[in-house]
């Protein structure tokens, strides 16, 4: 019998905290601002990277305490790769897709009516050339452009501010900073040419959320 009142008194408080916990989801979008790596080749140096595009994308949140939520999100991404050298540029259509999991840290308590937040994550990201393949491209002494993908660990970090419109819907703005190895799949180096590694995208967004 005791054991039965403990195992009630558990169950109890487990109900307790779940409906303590505020689940949150909502979509966001913005721009996407990435920088190049340098290319070096027996042809001369260059440039390597993606011109800027639009993101869109959205999120599934949890407080897990008053200062202390997580998110599981999902961003797509449309930047086109690039080449560029003495002058001359050569582009191809691409996309990107990042799944990750962010950790927030909120200054004030996540019923406050304006919340200050930083976050850090990590996932994944897929990158994919969608243009079309051609035997003789422009620069393809610094790298070829291919209709395929390439996947790569994300790590990302930023912060943002989010404001009470109602009761359970906010507004946010963020800026995120997704750091990955750079797509060499999809943008390929030829023989003894070598690309920088790390590529950085600064994505500015806005965002609409529900809570539940």
């Amino acid at each position: 019998m005791k054991t039965i009142a403990i195992g009630v008194v558990l169950l109890a408080a487990a109900a307790a905290c779940a409906r303590a916990q505020q689940w949150e989801f909502g979509g966001l979008g913005g721009g996407a601002f990435l920088n190049t790596v340098s290319v070096s080749a027996p042809a001369g140096s260059a440039t390597a990277g993606f011109q800027a595009g639009v993101v869109a994308g959205g999120f599934l949140g949890q407080n897990i305490s008053n200062h202390i939520g997580g998110e599981i999100r999902y961003e797509y991404f449309q930047s086109n790769l690039e080449l560029k050298a003495g002058g001359a540029s050569a582009t191809f259509s691409g996309q990107a897709h990042a799944v990750h999991y962010d950790l927030l840290f909120h200054t004030h308590s996540t019923t406050s009516s304006v919340q200050v937040y930083a976050a850090v994550g990590g996932g994944m990201k897929l990158f994919r050339g969608t243009g079309t393949e051609v035997a003789q491209q422009p620069l393809y002494q610094y790298g070829y452009f291919t209709k395929t993908q390439n996947v790569k660990p994300l790590l990302d970090f930023g912060g943002g501010v989010k404001f009470n419109i109602t009761k359970r819907l906010f507004l946010r703005f963020e800026v995120r900073d997704f750091l990955t190895g750079f797509p060499t799949a999809v943008l390929t180096p030829p023989l003894n040419v070598k690309y920088g590694t790390i590529l950085q995208d600064i994505v500015p967004m806005v965002g609409l959320s529900y809570a539940f």
